[in-house]
């Protein structure tokens, strides 16, 4: 299947799958041309406004009965995309509010924070996203529902519920301005050890956000 039957007209546009496909390539086109740093001062609000956007496609998946593919085993999509280069600019176009803390699982008690990268989750949210719009083009749409429903539990919708929630609280902290000093500079390779990383991220996040919002640390 070509590119240009992703809107074959014969489809019906109110169709599931159809409809997913169609966000889920205007996130990959979108978050593309935001990682150019034609407009690097929006750059954050755009990717508040995609990833808000991608997660309530994300939830209508979750929400849906498990799709099943029709073959047993998945077909070979071919070779990954390189997205090293996507990475490269929007850890360029991030710096330095790049690197945030984030709780893995909220449902494992006294989780340690943990240090990301929004620069790293939006590579890896495409990469998944890709993936799946791969056997979609060719025509297994199965194949593709079942893909996207499940890195999205797996991973590609925790990843993105991680970076919605940073990004979210950059565009409080401008807004509300409460500036990240505490933050500019913080490097995952400048650090001793991821633990130190994590430490020292969860205590900027605690003392920034969680006294603005009442929240105590367990």
């Amino acid at each position: 299947m070509s590119d240009a039957t992703l809107h074959d007209a014969k489809r019906d546009p109110g169709d599931f799958a159809v409809s997913i496909a169609d966000s889920i390539e205007s996130f990959i086109v979108a978050v593309t041309e935001v990682s150019r740093g034609d407009e690097p001062d929006s750059a954050v609000p755009f990717l508040l406004l995609e990833v808000s956007q991608l997660l309530l496609t994300g939830g209508r998946l979750g929400a849906h009965e498990d799709f099943v593919p029709d073959e047993r085993y998945e077909p070979d999509v071919g070779p990954e995309p390189d997205v090293d280069e996507l990475r490269e600019r929007f850890a360029r176009l991030l710096d330095p509010v790049d690197v945030y803390s984030e709780v893995f699982d909220p449902y494992v008690p006294r989780t340690a924070p943990v240090a990301s990268r929004i620069s790293d989750d939006l590579a890896d949210i495409i990469t998944d996203l890709r993936h799946g719009m791969a056997h979609y083009r060719d025509g297994r749409v199965s194949e593709a529902l079942w893909w996207w429903q499940f890195s999205y539990l797996s991973n590609w919708g925790p990843t993105a519920s991680a970076a919605l929630r940073a990004l979210q609280s950059l565009v409080a902290h401008v807004r509300l301005d409460q500036p990240l000093v505490e933050l500019n500079g913080l490097d995952t390779d400048a650090i001793g050890t991821e633990e130190q990383l994590a430490e020292e991220a969860g205590q900027v996040m605690a003392a920034e956000i969680g006294g603005q919002t009442g929240l105590r640390s367990v």
